[in-house]
């Protein structure tokens, strides 16, 4: 059994659905692509697909080999074209992922440059206020706030983020203006599902984390709708930096508490470790990571 090609058979009936529409796309006999996936069944001594009469579904097995070769295949194309010097420029899709606001802010207006620079590649960007697996999605490069417990991922350190509490000027004059945690009790509060509890509010006094409950008046999807709802007056709100840093500048909002905060959050670029980097996530890396390293470093909230 040829494995590098009993392993493209997989990925083709994966990525187009059925025996039949990978036999179509490879322009193979159906009984040939069967057979391949059988013998590669056989070889792994698992099922990878689930069988129905409508349709394949991948079992856990066949999820986690499927992202493997989609890796493995990919090295071997990288190594090959960069062997025999096939291409000197970037080419393919990058598929990025980023918290949905600083994607929206800073990522997008970086993409817009990187296509000037580099027109063969094309991208998807996926915006998702939650960690998502680079492995499982096959994600080439990931915009990450926060620890990296994943010690598979390499990381492109670019700066820190903190939390920030804010109010509208027109809310802390109808309900006064907190100076410490405790003065929190008994305010009117928007929260949201993301990176921190909604229910429970972390602060740091005396070096000693000071938890407050939190009882919304309004909850919210999104950060960004917790910034607007703040602006509005409803009441007090917490979220990243970049979420209120347009609110801040026109005096829509108030930052309340800096100096109880918890300390500021790494941020990172991160991707696979793969052996053979794919010329085309370098490019990226080597494009955006000086440019978000600066915006980090202007990311400062107002003193």
């Amino acid at each position: 059994m040829d494995r590098l090609d009993a392993m493209s058979t997989f990925l083709a009936v994966v990525e187009t659905g059925s025996l039949s529409a990978a036999a179509r796309q490879l322009k193979t006999p159906l009984a040939t692509v069967s057979r391949k996936v059988s013998e590669l069944e056989s070889h792994l001594r698992t099922k990878l697909f689930n069988r129905s009469s409508r349709k394949l579904v991948l079992t856990d097995s066949g999820s986690s080999y499927f992202a493997a070769c989609k890796r493995i295949l990919a090295d071997v194309t990288e190594a090959e074209r960069t062997a025999s010097g096939e291409y000197s420029a970037p080419t393919g899709e990058l598929i990025l992922t980023a918290p949905v606001g600083l994607g929206r802010a800073y990522l997008i207006p970086i993409l817009a440059d990187f296509f000037k620079a580099y027109p063969d590649i094309k991208a998807s960007l996926l915006l998702a206020d939650r960690v998502q697996s680079l492995f499982q999605e096959q994600i080439d490069i990931g915009l990450r706030i926060g620890a990296l417990p994943d010690s598979s991922l390499m990381a492109v350190r670019l700066g820190t983020m903190r939390r920030m509490v804010c109010a509208s000027p027109a809310y802390l004059v109808a309900h006064g203006t907190p100076r410490t945690p405790d003065d929190l009790a008994g305010h009117d509060y928007i929260t949201y599902a993301g990176f921190m509890s909604p229910d429970v509010w972390t602060f740091f006094k005396d070096k000693v984390a000071v938890a407050v409950p939190v009882h919304a008046r309004l909850v919210v999807g999104s950060a960004e709708a917790a910034c607007d709802a703040a602006c509005a007056g409803i009441g007090i709100t917490s979220a990243f930096t970049y979420h209120f840093q347009t609110a801040l500048e026109r005096g829509a909002l108030t930052s309340l508490l800096d100096e109880f905060q918890p300390a500021p959050l790494p941020v990172n670029l991160v991707y696979a470790a793969n052996r053979f980097l794919p010329i085309k996530v370098r490019a990226f890396l080597d494009f955006a990571a000086p440019r978000l390293k600066k915006v980090f470093a202007e990311l400062q909230p107002p003193v």
